[in-house]
């Protein structure tokens, strides 16, 4: 029986990689076998993408920087997702081609039908089962002080375009909810369980 694909999208500070965790240790209560993941730098070669492509005081064109992020997705697919999701076991992944459409896409102004096109070719047309988008405001974000890496030093313009970005593209996305990361952890992973008929 084929595995979930779940994704969690949102800004920078969100609250992500804590969700990981805490649906991890959840699933695996609950008997459901499941891998964390996170783009970029889901496997070997994406931890060397991201590298390239996230350090602090590199120059990378905003066309570049897609196809990192695009080279580092299609690896994460095929060597990680697709055997997972194979084999029955769940995958629950910070990321997908929703930031890109979100941070290349609104955030450099890259054409969208362009990124849906080169992700449709990255995945080979996976899609997930369920995308939450952990909301939060980008001075909320900026507060929490986790904001080390090249792209989270954008400044705040850049952040609340990628915001604005992900409200709108979620709408378009089916079995996705829009989760209020300001919560307290333990709440933000209870209301996704709730919406994973799992609570």
């Amino acid at each position: 029986m084929r595995g979930k694909f779940i994704v969690l999208e949102g800004p920078d500070s969100a609250g992500k990689s804590t969700q990981l965790e805490l649906l991890s240790r959840e699933f695996s209560r609950r008997g459901i076998r499941a891998i964390a993941t996170k783009e970029p730098g889901g496997t070997e070669l994406g931890k060397a993408l991201r590298k390239l492509v996230l350090s602090p005081g590199r120059e990378v064109v905003p066309l570049a920087e897609l196809f990192i992020m695009l080279a580092d997705r299609a690896q994460h697919v095929e060597e990680l997702i697709r055997p997972a999701l194979s084999s029955g076991t769940w995958v629950i992944s910070s990321r997908y081609t929703l930031s890109s459409l979100a941070y290349q896409g609104y955030g450099r102004g890259l054409p969208l039908d362009l990124i849906r096109e080169l992700n449709r070719i990255a995945t080979g047309g996976l899609v997930p089962d369920h995308t939450f988008l952990l909301d939060i405001p980008p001075e909320v974000a900026l507060e929490r002080g986790r904001l080390g890496d090249r792209l989270e030093r954008e400044g705040l313009d850049f952040l609340r375009r990628v915001r604005e970005a992900y409200l709108r593209l979620i709408e378009e996305v089916p079995n996705s909810h829009v989760i209020d990361a300001t919560k307290p952890p333990e709440e933000v992973c209870r209301e996704m369980l709730e919406h994973l008929g799992l609570a």
